[in-house]
């Protein structure tokens, strides 16, 4: 491999990364076969996602990542000459041709304040990952399961929360007749699931669901120049709900992995995932839910994605998940606590022995700015472990300001895609008509019923609601006038009824082709 200088990317389709006595360089042809950030906090890490995602855009790969404090917006802009950057350019040997420069990015934001916003649909995010960010227990999952059926058969479009809540008060009124087919619906779970409703709300998750939903194309988007366009998710005020956060980064990586095509182990790859505050993913997850993330994560890389996990410690990602990171950056950790302890020999244990070097040791000296790396190299074989001094960045260490911010989003492709709201034909106006229909219809019955009452001579009600007498007047044809009257009502409202379930049943069919669910229970558009 030739040494690798500021452009970033070498002939070889490498990324330098750093300098430990030899070129330590990320393999662009092996990236999809994901990675991890480690350390603890302020040892290095943002600055370490920050050099990837700038190689990753200089070699016309598309990144996404999250700013949970707000600094890698910084990439947006140029950086500025410092002596420190300047000195470490040097020490990694890139002093000749290191430059200052922006990278082609795009801001977004769930909230959206501070970006593009993002939406999904309650439909496309499916009952699994909708439990999970509800909190629900496994009883009312299982209704929310039912509501999901329900909706998908008769053609319910869940588009946002009150599709939801619609949808909700509609199971709870045919509980006893759903249960007969779905299985058991319990009203009392159901109220549960509206108080989760309530917590969602005043999080913001409302802002999340509605559309137009988000393509996912606009994320696999490159500059003019041919550089990958870098995505940030604005997550500082989204990291007070973190279960919001958790479940719209699984459910941007299950779209991913269900919308693009197999490409098996291209050159690069079309787009590289990074996590940050990856243990927000895992915490209290159920074990249904685990084997899922771990059954994407091992099959997405053949959909040309990278999925990069950054986090404080290696124990906070499962070793199911663990074991498939094969490109790591692991800064220094602290041994303070057991916990602290076995994290370090965690760390150490991961990596290709150096027999030069005390990889558990010097996992615990590493100072700002070095990381012990090891990258997969020929046949995705790690490297020897190698202490690192990491190059700096090209772009701005640090925030860029909010009016930097509201021009480059105005400037995006993307602007004016997702910034208003549509609100279309969907479960609640359907069943909002339907009751209203149902009530028109049985008000002119009822004006139909007291014509015929009247007519023969049955008793009616003053303005005062007092019935008035009706002397002489022989029982039976009141009697047969109500039979014949309850006998209608009967007939009407079967009628009525078979014809909304047939009429439902008919859309929901034909709706039903489209309707697949795929490994985490999101909505496969386009099938």
């Amino acid at each position: 491999m030739g040494r690798i200088r500021g452009t970033n990317v070498s002939k070889d389709s490498q990324i330098f990364v750093g300098f430990s006595g030899k070129d330590e360089a990320l393999s662009l042809k092996l990236a999809n076969r994901h990675g991890l950030i480690a350390g603890a906090t302020g040892t290095g890490k943002t600055v370490s996602l920050q050099i990837l995602a700038e190689g990753f855009s200089k070699a016309g790969v598309p990144v996404f990542c999250s700013d949970i404090k707000g600094d890698l917006s910084g990439l947006a802009a140029a950086g500025t000459s410092k002596d420190f950057l300047e000195k470490r350019a040097k020490d990694v040997g890139i002093d000749k041709t290191y430059g200052y420069e922006a990278v082609p990015t795009a801001f977004w934001d769930l909230l959206g304040e501070q970006g593009h916003p993002i939406r999904t649909t309650v439909s496309e995010i499916g009952p699994l990952l909708l439990a999970r960010l509800l909190e629900l227990n496994d009883t009312q999952e299982g209704v929310l399961n039912v509501l999901f059926e329900l909706a998908d058969d008769e053609g319910l479009l869940l588009l946002d929360l009150k599709d939801l809540r619609a949808m909700l008060t509609h199971v709870a009124e045919r509980a006893s007749e759903l249960s007969t087919v779905y299985g058991n619906v319990s009203k009392s779970s159901i109220g549960a699931i509206q108080r989760r409703l309530l917590v969602l709300e005043r999080q913001g998750g409302e802002h999340f669901f509605g559309e137009p939903a988000l393509d996912i194309r606009d994320f696999i988007r490159t500059a003019p120049d041919g550089r990958g366009m870098v995505n940030i998710l604005a997550a500082d005020k989204l990291m007070t709900a973190p279960r919001l956060y958790a479940v719209f980064l699984l459910w941007l990586l299950s779209e991913l992995f269900e919308e693009l095509p197999e490409v098996g182990d291209p050159e690069k790859p079309k787009l590289v995932f990074f996590f940050d505050e990856a243990h927000l993913l895992f915490n209290g997850a159920p074990k249904a839910l685990l084997e899922k993330v771990e059954q994407v994560v091992r099959l997405i890389r053949s959909k040309g994605v990278g999925v990069y996990f950054v986090t404080q410690n290696p124990l906070d990602i499962p070793e199911t998940v663990l074991a498939q990171l094969g490109n790591r950056i692991q800064h220094a950790l602290r041994a303070f606590t057991p916990r602290d302890q076995k994290a370090v020999r965690a760390a150490a244990e991961t990596f290709r022995p150096n027999p030069d070097l005390d990889t558990e040791r010097v996992i615990t000296e590493l100072g700002v700015g070095e990381a012990l790396v090891s990258t997969l190299e020929g046949k995705g074989i790690p490297s020897i472990v190698q202490r690192t001094l990491i190059r700096p960045p090209c772009s701005q260490l640090g925030p860029v300001t909010q009016a930097e911010r509201r021009t480059l989003i105005q400037s995006s492709p993307v602007f004016g895609l997702y910034e208003r709201q549509r609100d279309r034909v969907s479960a609640y106006e359907v069943l909002m008509n339907r009751a209203e229909e149902t009530q028109r219809m049985e008000q002119r019955q009822a004006e139909k019923d007291d014509k015929f009452a009247e007519k023969h001579g049955e008793p009616r009600r003053t303005r005062s609601g007092f019935q008035l007498p009706d002397f002489g007047r022989d029982d039976r044809p009141r009697r047969q006038s109500r039979q014949r009257r309850t006998q209608r009502r009967s007939q009407r409202d079967t009628a009525f009824e078979a014809g909304l379930k047939s009429a439902a049943r008919s859309f929901g069919t034909s709706l039903g082709r489209a309707l697949v669910r795929g490994l985490m229970g999101s909505l496969k558009r386009g099938n």
